[in-house]
């Protein structure tokens, strides 16, 4: 138990130093010498009037080297039918998505094409759209001068009339643009200046602006109810998909989403009431599982007190999950001191349930008190393994999706939680070996057969229980419409909770429970006695003691 100590305190210092990297549903992503011909900035689920900031800061990019009209750069917004199920492309693709001319379906598509020589954004839209577009849009420099120009000739000739430059009627309506915006998001019904309807105009240029040989540029997205639906918003560096050729490049971003009732997805909204609710149900599990002990107090062992534990920690982990999306959906980011309750009693949850269910595998306080060799070189495996994929699961949680560490530790939780999954079914599979070796070798075979029973159940419960919650789950998600994905979260809670109750009931402790009815003592090994020398013995019960100490009357098979 020492390691799971050490384990859990490394555990802990990590994830409290990598709080203060998570921004939630408010992305900042900086990347420097960056290689990665596409990048995922982030998936985000939109209602009617959701909106999407983004603010590119510090773009450096080769300017000689690349030919930016044959291999472009810039964003692509594309709708996904399912989440990370693209519309338009697949990753295995080796068209770059910003050299489409013309959409393949009527999923709405953006590119935003950025041409560093012109020092604009070209912007395409394709498929239907019913989206507002919010951004600066680039003026040309002869028309500019040519109204100057006009100008100031009637200027001269009526210099009583003030005539306004457009510079100047700039600034003016910068204000207004403003508050007409936050009036009515769809602002283009009232001409605000830099709103455009993409469903009327397809193509349009924005302005680039330039700091020191750096470049950036800003929009806002405002989405219709014809356009709701899972977004994917990537970077795309087309040149770096040409074999042999890995140009650096660098920038800054940052992302903000936000739907009509706050900062969360739409699939994320109902989580906060789910993780609510179901913390109630396990919480009352774990109260009449305790009262269950307290009535079977003769009968309980020291990992029944376990499996309560486990109980009430699961419930009180759904709890701060909770209050986690619900600070995510008001402030746009978690409250570091609740973020860190749930990730404490997130490591405890996942570490007691694999070591309680290793455990159970094993007979461990109901059949022996002791562990082999093997046996404990199966919790010496799992449980530094369970505290990486808690580890594994916290830096994901905090590390922007652009990143290029976020896959590499999401590829590590989602092994280490397999192999963790395959390691707790190594006990239960000995433990059915050696009850099938004893009900051919002992005296004891039906009892031994009773138990056989019950860990071939057992066995069966925890790979119905892995493969549920890590495969059929995960289909059910990318299968489900977007504002229904929330059902993933909802069917993973459930089955964890008939899990549970299954397990509890198959070793609850009672007395008439096959599985707890086993001899401790040597004397009561021998073979069950049968009366069979006359009549006169008929109806005599024979009295035996069990390892709790509880007599108990067997009848005689006659």
């Amino acid at each position: 138990m020492a390691v799971a100590h050490r384990a859990c305190f490394v555990a802990g210092f990590l994830f409290i130093l990598l709080l203060p990297g998570c921004e939630a549903r408010i992305h900042k992503l900086t990347l420097k010498n960056e290689t990665r011909h596409t990048i995922d900035l982030n998936n985000f689920g939109f209602y009617a009037d959701g909106t999407l900031d983004v603010h590119l800061f510090s773009l450096r990019v080769p300017e000689t080297l690349v030919d930016y009209s044959k291999s472009p750069v810039g964003f692509s917004l594309s709708r996904s039918r399912v989440n990370g199920v693209l519309s338009y492309t697949a990753e295995e693709s080796e068209t770059c998505p910003l050299t489409l001319k013309k959409s393949t379906n009527d999923e709405p598509l953006i590119l935003f094409l950025i041409d560093i020589k012109k020092q604009s954004v070209n912007v395409i839209a394709m498929g239907k759209q019913d989206n507002i577009l919010m951004a600066e849009e680039k003026v040309e420099a002869d028309k500019g001068q040519k109204k100057v120009k006009r100008a100031s000739g009637e200027q001269s000739k009526n210099p009583d009339k003030l005539v306004v430059l457009p510079k100047q009627a700039d600034k003016q309506s910068d204000d207004k643009k403003s508050e007409q915006i936050a009036q009515n998001p769809k602002a283009e019904a009232v001409n605000v200046p830099g709103t455009f309807n993409l469903s009327s105009r397809s193509q349009l240029t924005l302005d680039l602006g330039e700091i020191h040989g750096t470049y950036n540029f800003s929009f806002r997205m405002v989405f219709g109810s014809e356009a709701e639906g899972l977004y994917s918003l990537k970077f795309h560096y087309c040149q770096n998909r040409e074999p042999g050729i890995n140009r650096a490049y660098s920038f800054a971003v940052e992302v903000t989403e936000k739907n009509p009732d706050g900062y969360l997805s739409a699939a994320e909204i109902p989580l906060s009431r789910l993780y609510l609710y179901m913390a109630g149900v396990f919480f009352t599990a774990a109260l009449v599982w305790v009262y269950n002990l307290m009535k079977h107090s003769y009968s309980v062992f020291k990992i029944h007190w376990l499996m309560a534990a486990l109980a009430f920690t699961k419930s009180t982990s759904l709890v701060f999950h909770s209050i986690n999306y619900y600070f995510i959906n008001t402030e746009g980011h978690p409250i570091e001191g609740w973020a860190v309750m749930y990730y404490i009693t997130h490591l405890l949850k996942g570490a007691l349930l694999f070591i309680t269910l290793a455990l159970i595998g094993t007979g461990w306080a109901f059949v022996k008190y002791i562990l082999s060799d093997k046996e404990k070189k199966i919790f010496m495996i799992v449980i530094p393994l369970q505290v990486l994929a808690n580890v594994a699961y916290i830096i994901i949680e905090s590390t922007e999706e652009g990143s290029s560490e976020y896959y590499v530790w999401k590829e590590i939780l989602f092994l280490v939680d397999l192999i963790c999954c395959g390691a707790i079914l190594f006990p239960v599979v000995w433990s059915i070996r050696h009850l099938q070796e004893a009900s051919s070798t002992d005296g004891k075979a039906a009892m031994n057969l009773e138990k056989l029973k019950l860990f071939r159940h057992y066995y069966v419960m925890i790979v119905c229980y892995i493969y549920f919650t890590r495969i059929i789950a995960i289909l059910l998600k990318i299968t489900m419409p977007f504002r229904w994905q929330w059902c993933y979260e909802f069917l993973v809670e459930v089955s964890t909770l008939i899990f549970f109750v299954l397990t509890g009931y198959k070793f609850r402790p009672a007395s008439n429970n096959p599985y707890l009815q086993l001899p401790q003592d040597e004397d009561d090994v021998e073979n069950d006695e049968v009366v069979t020398e006359s009549g006169a013995l008929e109806g005599i019960s024979k009295v035996k003691k069990t390892s709790n100490g509880r007599e108990r009357q067997k009848e005689s098979t006659l």
